[in-house]
Order: structure tokens, then sequence, then C-alpha cells
């Protein structure tokens, strides 16, 4: 079976590659790209198998990486002399294999042959490391990590619900806060793209750079842990916080691929990442008549689908209530982790007596869900908090909505709820200072 190749690479030693590949067996190439809008048209109409791709073609990102993936091409990065700077734009971008013009025909045919499909990592021999004498070669390497980094990758939980404001910010953000409180790190990204507002639940400037700059830095290949942790603004002690995007009219900023690659990173710089997703889980792309739009849909998607743990909030009111039914159906339609209900606002003067037993039976017989979190309604604190912009452990410690969230954190980390004072604010994050 013959392997067919689509070229998009400097003009200027583009030639010399093609006729290198041309005389390997088994593989030939099916046309030789003029720009990114030709490759991506040649990968939608499925000509090729393989595209070989240099870093200076113009316009290539993370996305448009995506677009050939999901139309069955594997992407390799090429250069004229193996250029370790083009080469390592290319891996940031994704592209685990890179060739070049020197590369030896037996390694560029396995590369194009297979797809680059095997693990990332350089298609020639890598030098030996180094043993030290006594030592077992064969014996595991520990892992090395950084101030920034982590052995382990940390656990995302994404915290989702239906339209009609039923507290997935407000819970969002005090998990976080009561993670962070009990010693575990905890990273909060805001993927609302239809309104954000945990910048301003813990008065961070709008102006600070968040999940665009994220974004933008992701689709240009240039961000790293290092990079995120600059943009994750430490709002208390082991509490960052990714802020959303100022103006919901932005939301086409944010793709898919780069938000896949911000919540990975995430899990380097947390040991608990959470998301504060949008109610929005339809695939809008149906919408559209161009594959190639955005998706505004596509973040939460993105969010429940990386997820590994996602709790479904609802409000304890009738309608909240029958959003939530509706939304337990919804949910196990898309790649998401097993839903963990959790009713907010409960009180009797909107379910009537005993709304615990209530909303458990109404909720096991119509959604069939028999575990469900109870939030009671605290008005007062959450109204202190909003209005000071802070966390409901700095401003109403004891409150019993407070110590309920705390629960939630203590059961995700597995250590006891943090209902201590809480912990000093940076003061930085704070707006106005």
């Amino acid at each position: 079976m013959t392997a067919t190749v689509l070229t998009a690479l400097g003009h200027d030693w583009e030639g010399r590659m093609v006729e290198i590949v041309d005389r390997l067996p088994g593989v030939g190439v099916g046309r030789r790209c003029a720009d990114l809008a030709d490759l991506l048209a040649a990968a939608s109409a499925g000509h090729g198998d393989v595209a070989l791709v240099s870093a200076d073609l113009r316009g290539l990102d993370r996305d448009a990486l995506t677009h050939l993936r999901r139309h069955g091409i594997e992407v390799v990065g090429a250069s004229r002399d193996g250029d370790e700077v083009e080469e390592r734009q290319l891996r940031q971008l994704g592209i685990g294999w890179h060739v070049h013009l020197a590369t030896p025909r037996e390694d560029l045919l396995e590369v194009l042959t297979t797809g680059g499909r095997a693990p990332a990592g350089p298609p020639v021999v890598v030098d030996p490391v180094e043993v030290p004498p006594g030592e077992d070669p064969s014996a595991p390497v520990e892992p090395v990590t950084d101030d920034l980094g982590s052995a382990e990758p940390g656990t995302v939980v994404a915290v989702w619900g239906p339209v009609g404001a039923p507290g997935r910010s407000t819970l969002a953000v005090n998990l976080a806060s009561e993670i962070a409180a009990s010693g575990t790190p905890a990273l909060l990204l805001d993927l609302d793209t239809y309104g954000a507002s945990v910048a301003q639940l813990l008065s961070v400037l709008d102006e600070a750079p968040g999940l665009a700059a994220a974004a933008r830095a992701s689709e240009l290949g240039s961000l790293d842990l290092p990079s995120l942790a600059r943009l994750a603004v430490e709002v208390a002690p082991g509490f960052r916080v990714l802020t959303g995007i100022p103006t919901p009219s932005r939301w086409t900023e944010v793709r898919s691929a780069a938000v896949e690659q911000i919540i990975d990173l995430a899990r380097s710089l947390a040991a608990v990442v959470v998301l504060d997703c949008g109610f929005g889980i339809e695939d809008d792309e149906e919408l559209s008549y161009d594959t190639l739009a955005p998706r505004r849909n596509a973040t939460t998607l993105v969010a429940l689908a990386e997820a590994d743990e996602l709790l479904l909030v609802g409000a304890a009111d009738p309608v909240g209530l029958q959003r939530m039914v509706r939304s337990v159906q919804a949910v196990g339609q898309v790649p998401s982790p097993v839903p963990q209900p959790v009713v907010n606002r409960l009180r009797a003067s909107s379910i009537g007596p005993d709304p615990l037993r209530r909303v458990e039976e109404s909720l096991s017989r119509f959604a069939g869900v028999e575990s469900v979190t109870f939030l009671p309604d605290d008005p007062a604190a959450t109204d202190a908090a909003l209005l000071s912009g802070r966390t409901l452990a700095e401003c109403s410690p004891d409150s019993g909505l407070r110590l309920a969230i705390g629960e939630i954190a203590a059961r995700l980390t597995g250590r006891e709820s943090a209902r201590r004072a809480p912990r000093r604010r940076l003061p930085f994050a704070r707006a106005g200072r």
C-alpha cells in the first residue's frame, strides 16, 4: 500500500525534499501545496495520508494541525538541515516527528509509512544516557520535577450545569479555594465562553491576560508550563486562577485544540484543576456550513471530555430541577465522566416542606440519580463574598454553604475539610492595588 504525502515546505528546498520522498519505495507525493489553505483543502478532499510541513508555513497553528488530523492526515515536521529552533517550534505545536534533507532513507521511510504515529521523538538514534559506574542501567529513572511541575498529573474537575445561573461559578471558585486551603495546590480555569465571571468574583483586574492569551500562545506554539504559570494569577497561597475572556464577543479566540493543551499543561501546574464551564454542550458545528468555523461550545465539550470528575450543578426550584433532569440525560450523550449531581440553594420556600427528601425523590424518579450533594441557600454569605470580591472562606468562614463546599473538596482530595480561618490573600491580585 502506497503512502501519499502532501508537502507544504519552503519553496527554496521543497523540490529537493520531493525528489527524495518520491524515490522511497511505497511512498509518493500526492500534492505540493503552495500554502496552508491549499494543504487544508487537499486534506479535506482526502488526497493524502501524511503531511510534511515546515516551521515557516504561514498560518500554521495548533487549530490547523487539528483539522489535518481530523481528516486522517498524520503530520511530520521538516526542515532543510535539521535546525533546532525550527524543530522546537514544530514540537511545541504538537508535531512529534521531525525530518530534514539529510535524514537517512530508512528513517525517513519509517516515519512516512507509519504516518508519524509512533511516540513523539526524533526519528534518528538518540545518544545513550551515560550511567554512573556501579548503577544498574535497567533500573527505572526517577522523574525529575521543578518548582512548577509535578511528577504525577493533576486531577481535573469540571463544574458544569444547565442555563439559568444555578451557581456554577460560585461553586467552582469556592471549591478551588477550599482545595487550596486544605494544602493541595489548585488551579481554576474560567472556560465559560458565554459569561466568564471568575475575574470579577475574585477582584482580579479585567485587563489581566488569561484564557485568551494562553489560547493565542498555544495556537502559535509558544505555550509551555512557565508561560502558563505566568498567566495564571496566584490569588492566595496555592490557589491560581486563569481568568476567562473579558467579553463574550471574543469567544472565537479560544479554539478547542488550544483548550486541550491548556488543560494538559494545567495538570502539571496544580494537583487539582477546577474548570468553570459554560452551559452549552450542543455540537454547534452541525449548525455551520463551514467545518473550519470556530465552535462556541467546543470549549465546554473539550473540558468535559478531558475531566476526571464532573460536578453537575442545578438549582433547587421547579425550573432548575427540570433543567437538571434534562442535563443528566444530555451530558450522557457527550464524552464526559459520570456526573455527580450537586443541588444548589436548597430551601423549603421554593420546594416545600422537607426539601431534601422532595429533591431526592424527584431526581431518583425522573433522572435515575441516587446520590446527590446538597448545598444550603446562604444569600447573606454569597452576597458578602460577591460584594467584596472574596471567597466564602474569607468572608464567612462559618457559613453552612462554605462548610458544605469544603466537604466536596475533602472528598475530591481525600483530605480533611479545612474549617479553620482563611489564609492570607496575596495583595497584588486585588483590583485597584
